[in-house]
């Protein structure tokens, strides 16, 4: 359905990528994944149209319907919400205002007026057989969290997050027979996200998706495209299947290229570390399973190198971490919180969910006493140092000194190489360490916080979610950080598989003020919510 013939693309005398042979079938649905920076969205753009500035063919087949998941939330700000999702099919789009315009204008008694409303009521049938458009619409948009009494609103009264969420329908309503979409979980909640991944499983075209969200990946896609060593490699498999034998291929060669792989039980060591979950053991054994059946000769092994993320305790901490009194906190008329207590215990490690808006990052910042709540308590153990991950990370970080010079601010009186290692540990090398801190990316911001939290060596750790701008490898990192940590965690993520990696405590907050608090894992706690037992 998609093909590219030796595509090469250039940025001045830096290769992208060069001489891409690729056919993109039907029913299969493509994971685009890559270091940041390797191209990803550059090749996605070259495929749906928007860069034409290339060299080579890239080749859809006639008559399909393309779907590209736009990523200016502003670009239909004088359209209602639900003219904005129709508008993602044109044709039926221009005829339906056409003839709006028609009834209201229009003079009947001219037979060319007639002729036009009958041609374009055909296109109407031709595009929207069943007249329903508006109940499909709707259907779609409540699924993304926009409510009914809303879809007549202007673009302009939602928020970025909520335009993002429009963007996302208005690409998935024509039902497209390829598909392209570029961060699509990106201001999704958990519940959001589970719909679009059934949405996308039933998709019987091509699609081409990027995501960091590893959880996503593996549950929508079929095949992956790994874009290394200035070629696009595809694999057949999930995220976790390329993963697992791209890394066994790695330490294959650093071994012996002749050797065969390791032993069964060394192997079976390596996945349920990646699982990062030791009560995932019988999971493990399946996953070598899948292993034992993979063809990983033409496998080559990743040039990207995985950050070593390492939480260490500087201070142990006693018998008390946290306690949280009747938190309330409003906003004006909006209550975002309602008498929530919480005791956190020495080593627990709490996952924070809920739906947008429910006051998951209110809470983070009245446990880390940024805010004061309208009443209730916070009270710390005497023996904890905390550490903080804010989710305006990108903000907080900020100055024209250079990295190493940022961190070594928090901690003057660290030894210089241990500045440095925490640089080194979220892949800033020397060199790097010496760039301004006001010319770095949001995901270099958010490995800065990472490494400012190595430093800081608190005994309990808050983290609002730090997932945002990471690429896979630092996600997976991440996880297996926060499982390996001594002390505390409170962390708010929509990435489940970094939720299932760590945490031991589930607290969920609803819109009403209402909140479960479930002690055992994110895997038991989806499974507990499926049984009806919560």
């Amino acid at each position: 359905m998609v093909r590219t013939q030796k595509l090469t693309m250039r940025f001045g005398n830096r290769i992208l990528f060069e001489d891409i042979n690729i056919k993109l079938d039907q029913h299969k649905r493509y994971g685009l994944i890559g270091a940041n920076g390797a191209g990803k969205t550059t090749f996605l753009k070259l495929l749906s149209g928007e860069i034409t500035e290339y060299e080579g063919d890239v080749i859809i087949g006639s008559g399909l319907k393309v779907g590209v998941l736009g990523q200016n939330q502003f670009a239909f700000e004088d359209f209602t919400i639900l003219d904005a999702v129709l508008y993602g099919n044109k044709r039926l789009y221009d005829a339906v205002k056409e003839k709006e315009e028609l009834y209201m204008t229009g003079d009947f008694e001219d037979e060319k007026v007639n002729e036009r409303l009958g041609e374009l009521e055909m296109i109407s049938v031709e595009e929207d057989p069943t007249y329903e458009y508006e109940t499909q619409i709707a259907k779609i948009l409540a699924n993304v969290g926009i409510p009914a009494e809303e879809h007549h609103n202007l673009m302009s009264s939602l928020k970025t997050s909520d335009k993002f969420k429009v963007l996302l329908a208005q690409v998935l309503f024509p039902k497209p027979d390829v598909l392209f979409l570029d961060e699509p979980t990106n201001n999704l909640d958990i519940e959001s996200i589970g719909w679009l991944e059934n949405e996308l499983q039933r998709h019987e075209g091509t699609m081409v998706v990027i995501s960091h969200d590893r959880h996503f990946l593996n549950a929508v896609v079929t095949n992956i495209l790994d874009v290394d060593y200035q070629k696009i490699r595809e694999f057949t498999g999930t995220y976790d299947d390329w993963y697992i034998a791209s890394t066994v291929m790695a330490k294959q060669l650093e071994n012996d290229t002749a050797k065969k792989l390791k032993e069964k039980d060394d192997l079976e060591a390596f996945v349920r570390r990646f699982s990062a979950n030791a009560s995932k053991a019988k999971q493990a054994t399946s996953r070598q399973k899948q292993l034992d059946k993979l063809n990983i000769e033409d496998i080559k092994p990743s040039s990207r190198r995985d950050p070593s993320i390492v939480f260490k305790a500087k201070r142990q901490m006693g018998d008390e971490a946290l306690t949280l009194e009747n938190i309330s906190h409003s906003y004006g008329d909006l209550e975002v919180l309602k008498e929530f207590t919480l005791r956190v215990e020495p080593g627990e490690k709490i996952a924070l969910i809920g739906g947008n808006g429910v006051g998951k990052t209110t809470l983070c910042k009245i446990i880390m006493e940024e805010l004061k709540p309208t009443s209730g308590n916070v009270i710390w153990g005497a023996t904890v140092e905390n550490s903080y991950f804010p989710q305006d990370t990108a903000d907080k970080i900020s100055g024209n000194g250079t990295l190493y010079d940022w961190l070594r601010g928090f901690q003057p009186k660290s030894e210089i190489s241990e500045i440095r290692n925490c640089l080194g540990r979220m892949l800033f090398n020397g060199e790097q360490q010496e760039k301004s801190v006001e010319k770095i990316s949001g995901g270099e911001k958010h490995r800065m916080m990472l490494s400012k939290m190595m430093l800081e060596g608190g005994n309990f750790l808050v983290l609002d979610e730090p997932s945002n701008h990471l690429d896979l490898e630092a996600i997976v990192a991440l996880g297996e950080a926060l499982y390996n940590f001594d002390g505390d965690v409170i962390c708010v993520s929509h990435d489940r598989e970094l939720l299932d990696a760590f945490a031991t405590r589930i607290v969920e907050l609803h819109a009403d003020g209402s909140y479960i608090d479930f002690k055992g894992t994110y895997e038991e706690f989806v499974a507990a919510k499926a049984n009806g037992t919560l």
